[in-house]
């Protein structure tokens, strides 16, 4: 299993992987629609590796995971630089293997190289296998967000 930069070549298969992901989400409370968010996601995907912050993981040929990251922008002052990880995805057959570690690895070096001080990145709240998997890794909860549904 090899974790490696790729280029745009990738962003179709990245992005069916991504679709994975979203699928799986709704039962952590995600209102994600998968397939009619494929293409933004394969946009999204292209950029990510045209700025360098895409790494996949395959094993011989197949591509078994990936993630996205950016470093973050904004026009407020802070007193640290913070990157961003996007996505992060395994897939099922590939899981305990080490292989989100090592693209977490691959995501957290390439952004210090660029100067980050602190990788910030979501996770669903109920999704307590990736919430323990990124504690694991030093991740401490930061914020909170917070859902109503309304009525009518």
């Amino acid at each position: 299993m090899r974790v490696e930069p790729w280029d745009i070549s990738v962003a179709d298969e990245v992005a069916d992987l991504w679709v994975r992901l979203a699928s799986d989400q709704p039962r952590y409370g995600s209102h994600l629609l998968p397939e009619s968010n494929r293409q933004l996601a394969r946009d999204s995907v292209a950029q990510h590796a045209v700025t360098g912050g895409l790494f996949v993981a395959r094993c011989g040929d197949e591509l078994v995971g990936f993630v996205t990251f950016s470093k973050e922008q904004g026009d407020y002052d802070v007193d640290a630089s913070r990157g961003l990880v996007h996505d992060l995805f395994v897939c099922r057959s590939h899981r305990d293997e080490g292989v989100g570690g090592r693209l977490l690895d691959a995501a957290e070096e390439r952004l210090a190289a660029d100067g980050v001080d602190r990788v910030s990145l979501e996770a669903m709240a109920s999704n307590t296998d990736a919430r323990r998997f990124y504690e694991r890794r030093g991740y401490e909860t930061f914020r909170v967000e917070l859902e109503k549904q309304l009525d009518g």
